[in-house]
């Protein structure tokens, strides 16, 4: 799944191709991934402009002037930038015609992906939005709101990392990888960690996060950026997707359980 440092290099990518550019229809293969009528999100974007591409955590904001779109891409989610004359794939589901003979398309093998028609202005108002907590390089991602939001819960840290309203971004990578870099097991239970693991917490955080957009990203099984950017942090792992080989830090060997439905990678030995 793209996680906050895939969105942005998505957003970025996105953006050289798409501002300027008007929409003259829009082509909804697959009804569902439309949070709402989708006549009315045809009705609402067809003949707006691209102002901007934006993030929010996991979702890529398309400014289009009065309105604009969210779009979640979560487990298989992907934009292509391509020429109108390009054969629709079978995995295609939405394409934005746009006014230079080029589309817009969005692909989704799972068919998970979600997108919705909001007013520009009441952005942070939407359901979706409002409940999200600070992304990692936040500013008021601090150990005082970190803790807080850990106070009187009986839940494994590995779990609270996943959740979008207390940081928003992280999904299953940057928390095994998070956990690993501040010495914590994934089973840990959020009201015992301290606030010096806090603080370690939100640094590992915001310095794995920053690493992987510089690198473009994990490209790991199916995510690639829009057109065919490859990242390269998966390079850089210390623990996910690294079961049975050696620890970089004690050489003891990475186990891999399932905490809550999903896996959690990490080293007995380096994180008490």
């Amino acid at each position: 799944m793209p996680e906050i440092a895939e969105v942005r290099v998505v957003r970025d990518t996105l953006k050289k191709s798409l501002i300027g550019k008007k929409i003259v229809n829009i082509k909804i293969l697959y009804p569902r991934i439309i949070v709402g009528s989708a006549e009315n999100f045809r009705y609402e974007l067809v003949k707006s402009t691209f102002r901007d591409v934006k993030s929010i955590g996991k979702w890529l904001v398309f400014d289009l002037g009065e309105k604009s779109f969210l779009s979640h891409l979560r487990m298989e989610g992907k934009y292509f930038y391509v020429p109108s004359s390009t054969p629709v794939g079978k995995h295609t589901h939405v394409i934005f015609k746009l006014d230079n003979d080029m589309d817009l398309r969005y692909d989704d093998v799972r068919k998970f992906g979600r997108m919705e028609v909001v007013n520009t202005e009441e952005l942070y108002e939407n359901a979706s939005i409002k409940k999200l907590g600070y992304e990692p390089d936040d500013m008021r991602l601090t150990n005082a709101y970190l803790l807080d939001k850990f106070k009187n819960k009986n839940t494994l840290i590995k779990v609270a990392l996943l959740d979008q309203t207390i940081i928003n971004g992280l999904g299953n990578i940057y928390a095994n990888e998070v956990l690993f870099a501040s010495s914590i097991s994934p089973y840990r239970h959020i009201e015992d960690i301290t606030e010096k693991e806090a603080q370690a917490i939100i640094d590992n955080s915001y310095r794995i996060t920053k690493k992987s957009y510089e690198e473009g990203g994990c490209t790991i099984r199916s995510y690639t950026s829009s057109l065919g950017v490859i990242g390269h942090f998966q390079d850089y792992l210390q623990v996910h997707g690294r079961e049975d080989e050696e620890c970089k830090r004690c050489g003891k060997a990475i186990k891999k359980e399932k905490i809550d439905g999903r896996s959690a990678y990490y080293c007995e030995h380096c994180q008490k």
